[in-house]
């Protein structure tokens, strides 16, 4: 299914600076690796060593965290929109 992905400005660089990408899959690990295949190098800066999203990022699927979800199986259908919005820090 095809899902719409908003792109925060510092991984813009992957995308050739373009904020929003459709991307083909079925959980949120698939579409990372479809943002990898149409964004090659994108997946180091969205995932650690074991593939799991880095903890400065937060994924979001039409507004809901997906930590509060199924984490990267949670399952995406046709239209859904997924955020990914680098958490902020300070004080």
């Amino acid at each position: 299914m095809t899902v719409k992905v908003l792109i925060p400005t510092p991984l813009q660089k992957f995308t050739n600076n373009q904020a929003v990408i459709e991307c083909e899959a079925s959980n949120i690990s698939e579409l990372i690796n479809s943002l990898e295949t149409q964004c090659p190098g994108i997946k180091k800066s969205l995932c650690d060593e074991e593939g799991k999203p880095r903890k400065f990022l937060n994924f979001y699927v039409n507004s809901e965290d997906i930590r509060f979800l199924q984490g990267t199986n949670t399952e995406l259908k046709k239209g859904d929109e997924v955020s990914i919005v680098p958490a902020v820090a300070g004080g």
